[in-house]
């Protein structure tokens, strides 16, 4: 077994063993137990009671963090000409269709999201076997396939992001980063579990939220109480 080094022992000695915290504490804690030397990235693991095989019990959404992921995203906006303009105001970090297309087929994908029109997805169709696996597909429930090029662009940027539930049963995301305030990430972590709660399957029988888990880059996972998750978590 490896060794722990000074600050692992300090982040464990700050954990209780066997408590489930609330939001409020869970977000005080992961800064604490952080010791990266850059600033780390602050993910939830929400595991839920569904079987994602059955497609009647898939989870995904999308939410608008109130305080954004604190990532700088690097957004493709793949638009007819006449869009390109209204994609740039928006802060649209690549722009265009035809030549960014021949790219991504010759392997380009240093991007975080595409967001494209109706109307081009049929030349982006064939990108599906490279964007797919990345995750990088435009699709029209996560917002990233409309004519609104613009707006879409500004709710990416703001803080928007997409989430899925993996094979496992486990949708995880990254809420902010450890520089937040503490008040910052319980109130992304709040509204990235409000999200999913309301995304409820009918057809998932007994407990949905199964287990909620907190963490930074590196950091160990700080449990939540998911008896305090279905009602506003003042703490």
């Amino acid at each position: 077994m490896a060794k722990l080094t000074k600050n692992q022992k300090i982040a464990l000695s700050k954990i209780e063993v066997g408590k489930a915290y609330s939001l409020g504490e869970a977000a005080k804690l992961v800064k604490e137990i952080t010791s990266t030397k850059f600033d780390a990235s602050v993910d939830i693991d929400v595991r839920l009671g569904v079987d994602p095989r059955k497609a009647n019990q898939m989870v995904r959404g999308v939410v608008t963090l109130p305080h954004g992921t604190g990532k700088q995203v690097r957004v493709l906006a793949l638009c007819t000409p006449d869009k390109e303009e209204e994609a740039k105001a928006a802060g649209a970090d690549y722009v265009g269709l035809d030549e960014y297309i021949n790219k991504i087929k010759a392997g380009w994908t240093d991007i975080d999201v595409i967001i494209t029109m109706p109307a081009v997805m049929g030349k982006i169709g064939a990108l599906g076997r490279i964007l797919g696996p990345r995750g990088l597909m435009p699709n029209p429930k996560s917002g990233t396939v409309t004519n609104e090029i613009g707006a879409a662009v500004k709710e990416v940027k703001a803080g928007k992001i997409d989430f899925k539930v993996d094979k496992a049963g486990i949708v995880h995301t990254s809420i902010g980063k450890v520089s937040f305030s503490a008040e910052q990430i319980r109130e992304n972590a709040r509204e990235f579990i409000d999200t999913i709660i309301k995304l409820k399957p009918t057809s998932a029988k007994g407990t949905y939220i199964k287990s909620i888990f907190l963490s930074s880059t590196m950091s160990y996972g700080i449990k939540i109480d998911t008896k305090t998750v279905d009602v506003v978590d003042n703490n």
